[in-house]
């Protein structure tokens, strides 16, 4: 026996406690009592299309009968600068609807429901980097939105996981336009030089995120600017792939 209580709170849970005494979760998607702390009811949350059957490189979708850890058919022929990708939900309804709320209606609690989900799914990966770097958005981007989807749903992480977020280093330094009006090949060359490292980059390994993966045009450039500055290993992590 080491004379210390069993069982006793630590003080930052007491503030979360209290939230949610006085504001009890509600489902974000139905107004049903949440559930586990969440803001998810256990029927939406049954109902979201989980990433399940994937490729570990890139996080594309994979028939569930490929064997564990294949990779699909475009990694073998040219896999990406970085090494791994998760995804915790395919880009459909209803995670298409929390996405959206997120960026575009600037619903906070979705990027908390959102982040406690991604950070449970990676809490089972055997190796965690030693950074989180969210992607930036380019100054006037930020200026037009207000705020950064990335950055709110790493700082939860960073939290949760005990893993360093490093907002500071990656920067986007070439204004382009919005990726979702673009090919994919379009993608590729509008963000060639977007991203500038400032500085040294103090990890070996590192886990970019950002809320949906498309095509990888965008995490895969940044991933390269890393690569040039010296990291070593490279994850993703995303909210969706689509």
């Amino acid at each position: 026996m080491d004379g210390k209580p069993k069982g006793r709170l630590k003080v930052d849970e007491w503030p979360r406690i209290i939230q949610q005494w006085l504001y009890p979760p509600t489902c974000i998607l139905c107004d049903a009592p949440g559930h586990d702390g969440l803001d998810l009811c256990p029927g939406c949350r049954s109902g979201l299309p989980y990433c399940r059957h994937a490729c570990p490189r890139c996080a594309a979708a994979l028939p569930e009968a490929a064997p564990p850890h294949a990779l699909c058919g475009r990694c073998q022929k040219k896999p990406p600068v970085f090494d791994s990708a998760t995804a915790l939900f395919h880009y459909e309804e209803p995670a298409r609807h929390l996405l959206r709320a997120l960026k575009f209606g600037h619903r906070h609690a979705c990027a908390r429901l959102l982040g406690e989900l991604l950070a449970a799914r990676l809490e089972t990966l055997p190796e965690r980097p030693q950074l989180i770097i969210p992607v930036p958005l380019h100054p006037k981007r930020y200026t037009e939105r207000g705020f950064n989807q990335s950055l709110e749903l790493a700082r939860l992480l960073s939290q949760r996981l005990g893993i360093p977020l490093d907002a500071r280093h990656c920067r986007r330094i070439r204004t382009t336009p919005p990726q979702s009006r673009l090919t994919a090949l379009q993608r590729r060359r509008n963000l060639r030089g977007a991203f500038h490292i400032k500085g040294a980059i103090q990890a070996d390994h590192i886990a970019i995120l950002d809320d949906i993966v498309t095509t990888g045009a965008t995490v895969g450039a940044l991933a390269r600017a890393l690569r040039q500055a010296g990291v070593k290993r490279i994850d993703i992590w995303c909210c969706a792939r689509a």
